[in-house]
């Protein structure tokens, strides 16, 4: 590498580290205290996450730290007449900018890895330990009360006491959906939180269940699962690998293909045998809803799937239009290149990413190509930016 293209690399990535380390460090402080307070967590758990939070944040401070680095360096540059002279050296313009292109390239790769590998990573550890936090404050709550319920889930749990993990004398009540009431009494139970299957975990020893319309009667040893309180049952796209998504994709699609051909049959059986009134009824009219669910479900995974690749490129669309802009701008005060850079960044490409993004997850675009428009636009405009550099 000539001695010029390693004195800007050098600059670029010195600047970057301390930008970088910068803005990253504010939001974490401000993400994981939001956190916080939101969750009921106290100071040990705030300091387990808090390496958990920071590659959470990566994808959003990377390319605006990159960008300002690159108005920084270049907008010195220029304004000190060293683009000039290296200029009337001979040196090609294009070759001054390509380390910040090198650079914006290799920071795509890593915020692709970062978002796919670590981000998934993060999430299911800064999970882990609020589970495991769930778990102290709903003990706690036993404790305090001897009585916790959760309405929207149907359920409800009476202790006379609670020694260690261990609940004494429980009453265990679950109506979900407002279905009967299951009731189960011990003399002894254990919690367990099961964070892969998102399950509250029960093993009850010595005592009596009532199953409505199924069986009652006594055990010695039994363990029952729940739905875990406050929790989705189905993870969220962008906490997923590539892998992930891709096989969510294909049994999403199944799952779809297979609710349409039920309910076509359904229906052609009610209409051979004239049952017309059976079309308006509740248990019918569910098929609808639930394809409906899972094309909703399947639209977002796919265009998680390929914005993910096209959010992680646009370091590289970043530095390629602020790079020739700052040269073109020509000012030493790096703040007024930056913010004339990203204003057009934020009024022109946030707007259209999040539209293309909207209109994906309802189907009515196909995010193969959708989500590249924001990064369409940067290319025209550096590329303009380029041709004023280069012709003076």
């Amino acid at each position: 590498m000539p001695l010029l293209q390693r004195y800007i690399l050098g600059e670029l990535t010195r600047t970057f580290l301390v930008l970088l380390t910068s803005a990253t460090l504010l939001f974490v402080f401000a993400g994981v205290f939001s956190q916080a307070k939101e969750r009921g967590l106290g100071p040990w758990q705030i300091l387990q996450i808090l390496p958990y939070v920071a590659p959470s944040l990566l994808p959003f401070t990377i390319p605006s730290s990159l960008l300002l680095t690159v108005c920084v360096v270049y907008g010195r540059m220029a304004g000190d007449r060293e683009i000039i002279a290296a200029k009337a050296a001979g040196v090609n313009v294009i070759s001054i900018m390509w380390p910040s292109f090198f650079l914006g390239a290799v920071l795509s790769v890593m915020a692709l890895v970062i978002t796919d590998q670590i981000i998934p990573w993060s999430v299911r550890n800064i999970e882990r330990t609020v589970t495991l936090a769930m778990e102290d404050i709903f003990l706690d709550l036993l404790r305090a009360r001897n009585q916790v319920e959760f309405r929207e889930q149907g359920i409800s749990i009476t202790v006379m006491d609670v020694k260690d993990r261990t609940l004494i004398m429980p009453v265990f009540r679950f109506s979900p959906n407002g279905k009967s009431q299951t009731v189960i009494q011990a003399q002894e139970a254990r919690l367990r939180f099961d964070l892969e299957k998102r399950q509250v975990i029960l093993n009850l020893s010595q005592g009596y269940i009532d199953v409505p319309g199924q069986h009652r009667g006594w055990f010695e040893a039994e363990e029952r699962a729940f739905p875990m309180p406050d929790q989705n049952l189905r993870a969220k796209a962008r906490d997923l690998q590539v892998q992930e998504i891709q096989a969510a994709i294909r049994d999403t699609s199944e799952a779809v293909q297979t609710a349409e051909r039920r309910q076509a049959v359904e229906a052609a059986l009610l209409l051979s045998t004239g049952r017309f009134d059976a079309l308006a009824a509740s248990p019918f009219r569910q098929h609808p809803e639930k394809i409906k669910a899972e094309k909703t479900h399947f639209y977002s995974l796919r265009t998680e799937l390929h914005n993910r690749f096209a959010m992680a490129s646009n370091c590289f669309f970043f530095v390629l239009f602020g790079s020739p802009f700052s040269i073109w701008m020509a000012r030493k005060q790096f703040l007024t290149s930056f913010m004339f850079c990203f204003a057009p960044i934020l009024l022109v490409y946030y707007p259209l990413s999040l539209m293309s993004q909207n209109l994906s997850r309802t189907g009515m675009a196909d995010p193969t190509y959708t989500v590249w428009v924001g990064n369409l636009v940067l290319l025209l405009a550096a590329l303009f930016a380029l041709r004023k550099v280069t012709q003076n």
